[in-house]
């Protein structure tokens, strides 16, 4: 299981020309599960996650957690983090979970993390998304379980 979040001012989502979901100060975070992953890693991951100190206290160091900041998080499903492009130049995806598994680790994952009080809004899984983002710093931590 692996995360990549990104500091940003705002980001909003499409699918087509459908506006689903959009946010202010946050994260926008890219999630993707791994084939044999559990919830036990997807807790983990969250916590993880929801402890990421990225966000700036009153002397500008960054201090904060996305809670502590009053931020939201834009989650987003992608199985490409689990892209291998060390042979070739077509990336072989046989490390990314089914996508039974993987949207309900998705879903589990994007719940357990409201529960700790975070603004969750999401993408939409399998979906051809557009994602509009206004990076901040830029600041991109990469965490896997």
């Amino acid at each position: 299981m692996k995360f990549v979040a990104q500091r940003v001012l705002r980001a909003a989502l499409s699918v087509g020309d459908v506006p689903v979901s959009e946010i202010g100060c946050g994260l926008v975070v890219y999630f993707g599960v791994k084939a044999g992953d559990t919830e036990r890693q997807a807790e983990k991951c969250m916590q993880k996650l929801a402890a990421l100190r990225v966000f700036a206290d009153e002397e500008g160091k960054m201090n904060r957690s996305v809670r502590e900041a009053g931020g939201e998080i834009l989650f987003v499903s992608q199985f490409t983090l689990y892209g291998d492009c060390s042979r070739g130049n077509r990336p072989s995806f046989t490390e990314a979970a089914r996508p039974e598994l993987a949207e309900r680790l998705y879903d589990y994952a994007a719940t357990y993390l409201a529960e700790l009080g975070i603004p969750v809004k999401r993408g939409v899984f399998g979906a051809d998304m557009r994602i509009e983002q206004v990076n901040a710093g830029p600041v991109t931590m990469i965490y896997e379980v």
